[in-house]
């Protein structure tokens, strides 16, 4: 089956009618029909028939549904796009109706946790990389598909679904999977690069949501440009330091999965990973929080294994560390900062 044969005529598969999955859905649609999985049939009915979900007017070549399997059989093409706590069980019913032929580029930026059983994360004092898995490791263990990717970058929904200007990177180990993303996804408004190092760009996605948290609190606290410019830059360092110990390229990192997410996410109220570092700035605790919202930030997850790994493989990563204490410890936002600005770090630049 060539490239030509998967990029022109069948639908196109979105799985996940969140915010992002239907902003990718639309993208989509305006080169290829799209089939939209939403496990509510009410959400599909909803979609159908009133061509809206979540604030987002869906364009009239996405249909919605619930059948997985309608997906596997009427796409060679498929976008997973759920949080990561599900992804591993989602894939897992999809597998039975994939095929080698194939294609899933995933939009997750968040991390799969296998532990033994009877073993939790909170009673595990370290975790290492054969216990952490990027998503794309997570198809490959549970399905027949070869050729996998993910999508990664700057990608706001609303800014997205707003036509703004905006880029994304498409990494995959294979150039085909590379050049089908462009080809589906690019338009005058939205540009896509490629990344050979796939684990890197899942890894740039992951981390910088931490990042993004810390960005949300300096905000809550009331503080400006400069302290955000000293968290940007020390946060890219750490996450570099962080993804080079969990097997990525520090390459990866530069461009535009790495720094241009980064930069974005810290620099947006629109970022979910912001609101939860401003909120607990202003004194709300994480329970608070959880409670009142409707959508994951899998930034608060991200920090809890990879303090972890850190600890494993003893990298010296202070913000991660200082935020796994506000959240899952007693340390307030202010005492945080105070330790982070004390923290001892004579030299800027290392990692080159």
């Amino acid at each position: 089956m060539t490239s030509k044969s998967l990029s022109d005529d069948k639908p196109v598969g979105v799985i996940g009618a969140g915010n992002f999955g239907s902003v990718v859905a639309n993208l989509l649609a305006q080169h290829r029909p799209v089939l939209l999985y939403a496990r509510d049939p009410q959400a599909v009915e909803h979609i159908n028939t009133h061509r809206e979900n979540r604030g987002h007017t869906m364009l009239a070549n996405v249909r919605a549904t619930s059948d997985l399997a309608e997906i596997a059989n009427t796409c060679d093409v498929i976008f997973p796009i759920v949080p990561s706590q599900h992804f591993r069980s989602v894939i897992r019913q999809l597998s039975p109706h994939l095929h080698p032929y194939h294609i899933l580029i995933h939009g997750t930026k968040g991390f799969d946790l296998t532990l033994p059983d009877g073993q939790s994360i909170e009673n595990t004092a370290k975790l290492n990389r054969s216990q952490v898995k990027t998503m794309s490791e997570v198809i490959m263990e549970e399905s027949v598909a070869v050729r996998v990717g993910c999508l990664a970058g700057p990608n706001l929904s609303k800014e997205l679904a707003a036509g703004h200007p905006a880029a994304t990177v498409i990494a995959s180990h294979f150039n085909e999977v590379i050049s089908l993303g462009k080809r589906m996804l690019r338009n005058d408004h939205f540009q896509v690069y490629g990344n050979n190092d796939t684990v890197g760009v899942e890894l740039a996605g992951v981390l910088k949501n931490i990042i993004a948290i810390a960005a949300g609190a300096l905000s809550g606290l009331g503080y400006g440009e400069n302290a955000k410019g000293l968290l940007i830059s020390r946060g890219m360092v750490e996450m570099i330091y962080l993804g080079r110990a969990l097997g990525g390229n520090t390459k990866a990192f530069l461009g535009v999965a790495g720094v241009g997410d980064l930069v974005t996410t810290c620099n947006s109220s629109l970022s979910r990973n912001f609101s939860i570092g401003s909120r607990l700035a202003k004194g709300e605790t994480l329970q608070e929080i959880l409670a009142t919202t409707d959508e994951v930030a899998e930034g608060i997850n991200t920090i809890r294994i990879v303090k972890k790994c850190a600890d494993y493989y003893k990298v010296r990563a202070p913000i991660t560390n200082t935020l796994y204490q506000v959240l899952f410890e007693d340390l307030t936002v202010h005492q945080a900062l105070r330790y982070l600005m004390r923290y001892p770090l004579n030299v800027d630049i290392d990692f080159i």
